[in-house]
């Protein structure tokens, strides 16, 4: 889906701005799919470690809130226009679905890890992307997160780790 431009004194060039606009809605794209995949989990884990992973999952679920709305600035501040409901993430999202029937706490814990580890390669190959196009300030966002989405990756891991 390609959205309206705005004009912007940012001094990328209009072809960088454009890719690196494309490249946050997609990381928008999967990291609201993946908030609602984290709510889904917070909303029906069961088992044994139910009320850690309740909360575990309500926090990693507001972080990535967070990082979804630091994505979508982004591209408008770089004269773009942010592909963000939950429609759009949908259609968009290159994550698998969440299976309903994932709700015991290793089998959801392991179904996020998949689905975080995912993302977190994708946003280092964003990393990259931007770099080269020299965009150093989306490259640092996508660094940030990227810091964000290792540490979840360590919360959820050690559940499963003895």
């Amino acid at each position: 889906m390609k959205a309206r431009t705005y004009k912007t004194s940012i001094d990328l060039p209009p072809n960088v701005r454009e890719a690196m606009v494309q490249l946050l809605n997609q990381h928008l794209a999967d990291s609201s799919d993946l908030y609602s995949q984290a709510k889904q989990a917070h909303w029906n884990v069961k088992g044994a470690q139910f009320f850690q992973l309740h909360e575990l999952f309500d926090k990693l679920a507001d972080q990535l809130q967070d990082l979804s709305d630091v994505i979508a600035e982004r591209v408008t501040a770089l004269g773009g226009t942010a592909l963000g409901t939950v429609r759009m993430s949908a259609a968009a999202s290159r994550l698998p679905e969440y299976s309903v029937d994932d709700n015991g706490s290793l089998a959801t814990v392991q179904a996020l890890v998949k689905r975080f580890a995912q993302l977190a390669a994708s946003t280092r190959l964003a990393i990259d992307a931007a770099t080269t196009a020299g965009d150093a300030d989306t490259a640092d966002l996508f660094t940030e997160a990227s810091r964000g989405l290792d540490k979840s990756l360590w919360f959820l891991e050690a559940h499963l780790q003895e």
